[in-house]
């Protein structure tokens, strides 16, 4: 039975399961008037995963609630830099690049290197994921958010290869509204309201916010919106989410010349004024429990549209995607063993588009080789299925096997729409051996993955516990890395990255330590060529610490990671970029650190003073080329003022200093995004319960 055969009876299959989960035993349960007992007060943590906390054993760190009201982040970087072993390098705007226990990966297929997830579903479907995805998730209003550093394969699935971060939704539990300002016209408003009816808890959290930017033509605009609903249909305990997005902003592209960032002249300015961004979607998750059943339908809908500033000719691309998938686990437990079984089944549907308006400016090989015209127009489904278990069996009162196992296939059925090969849209060929885009032939392609994780932890007479893991992770290929080719080439043949993990750590209730080794192969990368490539090797070291020390009114916090990721091969890479052995991989500090000084000065008043640290690294896979790293210091503050108003303040970047968010190095010269200078951030928190 071919691909699309397969994935078209996988459909209907799958719409007959998803809209009676989502909208019958959800929605549709407001009709239900028997059952009028007050819904049960539900506690929220970050495991609300189809995923059970059985051998919760690893490096996990969670911000709560409190926590994230009280950092206010503006981008969600200014929250994540809290999380040992993770940097969320900011762009323009609400953009982003992300590093969990690795260097900072670029291309369209690096945001395959991570899981995004909002209660425990991913926020993406498998191959189509989007490098900013953190700017589609409630990350401002947030309940909790966990991240998982180190592989996540064997229990979260492909792209969990070096770590998951997942955002729990808020179900609020009262009537409120925020209000704020701060500098370049910023604002942003929240506003959160709790309903309870007949069996039905409702609850309502949305948040605006907008800019004019520091640079040149960098403002935006950003909306939130999440509704929960939560009550009990048939036995069945029903949790129903709605999350929907939009983001429209002008994006600023990198300043030239080496540390540009600290010059006056250039630092505010945008050498891109006409790039931007706009992007919205729309997630709708069930989640039925009862006894040891836990199901979790959802469906998912995204379209972003946005000018890529940083190739020549400024192409335009539109992507889509429509997808839906179920969730299902079941949980076992016995005197001395603890199961959590279960399947998850996805189908997507998604489309991507990329068109070029004018003629490329530049050299006469860059003009030939890149076209004004269509240069990509294509359909892919894909279908993903996954069968996995998680087990604890104990070994005594103190001692515990945790182990592990995810088997996933993911299968592609790519349609191209326009002419094979690398000519121009009208089918002339171009100069200096073809056109650079290629555009490969209709075909299927499938990966088959496996993904397994091994611990023992134990539990020591001082309350502390000492644990150690060998485990495994995967990440397919991207739909881009697949069918978006260069070069000509006609076909790109790619194998899944794999990554083995070696990690053991001693955890306090005050303090934690771990280190890790990790080796990666089929590194998917861009060669000489501009062939789609993936025999890449890395191999990656460290040392994270997270602790807390209480006393009287003042606690201090400290998380350090200090980290080498090196290249493990040698190659010439697109870009006259030359891989070596040995080399440390370009945007990968070996340190990074996040210090923080809290003082409650009385009932009422308290305040945080934060250093943030981001180490020295290299800005170019030759290691020639590198960025000094920073420091960053922030100062904010929370008065009661009442019992229902609170009034809260922020200074980031208090010491004023000149830094870049994101350095690098390409076509022969320094290229930055230059952080703001400092931002005093003014705001209200008004409870109307």
């Amino acid at each position: 039975m071919s691909n699309s055969v397969l994935l078209s009876r996988l459909r209907k299959c799958l719409i007959g399961v998803l809209i009676p989960g989502l909208w019958v035993t959800g929605f549709a349960a407001f009709a239900q008037t028997e059952d009028r007992a007050e819904v049960e007060e539900l506690i929220i943590t970050a495991s609300s995963s189809i995923h059970q906390r059985l051998g919760d054993i690893g490096s996990k760190s969670l911000l709560d609630e409190i926590e994230l009201r009280s950092i206010g982040a503006t981008h969600v970087n200014e929250a994540l830099a809290r999380v040992p072993g993770v940097w969320i390098s900011r762009g323009s705007g609400q953009e982003h690049l992300a590093a969990i226990r690795s260097a900072v990966y670029t291309g369209s297929g690096a945001c395959g290197e991570f899981s995004y997830l909002e209660n425990g579903i991913p926020i993406r479907p498998a191959g189509f994921c989007n490098v900013n995805n953190l700017f589609e998730v409630n990350t401002e209003q947030a309940a909790a958010i966990e991240v998982w550093r180190g592989p996540a394969s064997a229990v979260l699935g492909g792209n969990a290869l070096h770590g998951a971060i997942n955002v729990v939704t808020p179900v609020p539990q009262s009537t409120g509204i925020s209000l704020e300002g701060g500098p370049y016209d910023y604002y942003r408003m929240q506003a959160w309201g709790a309903l309870e009816t007949r069996g039905h808890a409702l609850g309502l959290s949305m948040v605006t916010t907008g800019s004019n930017g520091y640079r040149d033509d960098t403002g935006y605009g950003q909306q939130k919106f999440h509704v929960s609903h939560l009550t009990k249909v048939g036995g069945w305990s029903v949790k129903n989410n709605l999350t929907a997005t939009l983001l429209n902003q002008e994006t600023g592209g990198f300043v030239r010349g080496f540390e540009a960032y600290e010059s006056s002249s250039l630092r505010d300015t945008n050498p891109n004024p006409e790039a931007y961004r706009d992007a919205w979607s729309v997630r709708l998750t069930s989640e039925l429990t009862r006894n040891a059943w836990t199901l979790k339908p959802y469906l998912r809908r995204s379209k972003m549209e946005f000018l890529q500033h940083f190739l020549p000719g400024q192409p335009l691309e539109q992507n889509a995607q429509s997808s839906g998938g179920l969730l299902v686990g079941y949980t076992l437990g016995g005197d001395r063993i603890d199961a959590d079984v279960g399947g998850h089944i996805e189908y997507m549907q998604g489309s991507l588009r990329e068109f070029q308006a004018g003629p490329t400016l530049g050299s006469a090989f860059l003009v030939e080789t890149r076209p004004p015209g269509l240069h990509y127009d294509y359909d892919v489904e894909s279908l993903m299925a996954a069968g996995f278990y998680n087990l604890t069996y104990s070994l005594n009162r103190d001692t515990r096997l945790v182990h592990s196992l995810r088997l996933e296939y993911l299968g592609y059925d790519y349609d191209n729409n326009h002419l094979v090969g690398n000519t121009r849209d009208d089918g002339s060929l171009c100069g200096f051996g073809g056109c650079l885009y290629t555009r490969p032939a209709s075909r299927d392609d499938h990966f088959t993955n496996v993904a397994t994780r091994l611990g023992i932890e134990r539990d020591l007479r001082d309350g502390s516990l000492a644990y150690a893991t060998i485990s495994t992770g995967f990440r397919p290929p991207q739909v881009t890395e697949l069918y978006r080719l260069r070069g000509g080439q006609t076909v790109a043949d790619l194998d899944s990255e794999d990554l083995l993990a070696f990690e053991v750590g001693y955890k306090t209730p005050h303090w934690n330590i771990s280190a890790f080794s990790e080796r990666t192969q089929n590194l998917l990368l861009r060669d000489a060529e501009a062939f789609n490539v993936s025999n890449g090797k890395t191999e990656s070291v460290g040392v994270e610490f997270e602790g807390v020390v209480n006393f009287g009114a003042h606690t201090l916090s400290l998380n350090a990671t200090y980290a080498r990721h090196r290249y493990a091969f040698d190659r010439e890479a697109d870009g006259r970029e030359t891989i070596a052995d040995g080399n440390d991989i370009d945007t990968a500090p070996r340190w990074l650190a996040n210090a923080r000084w809290q003082m409650r000065v009385s009932a009422y008043l308290n305040h945080e003073l934060e250093l943030n640290v981001v180490g020295q690294h290299y800005v170019n896979a030759a290691n020639t080329a590198e960025y000094d790293g920073h420091y960053v210091v922030n100062w904010r503050g929370q008065w009661q003022a009442g019992e229902r108003l609170e009034v809260f303040a922020r200074i980031i970047n208090l010491l004023d200093e000149r830094y870049a968010d994101r350095a690098d190095f390409a076509f022969g010269s320094y290229r930055y995004f230059p952080a703001m200078p400092r931002q005093l951030y003014l705001g209200v928190r008004y409870d109307f319960d």
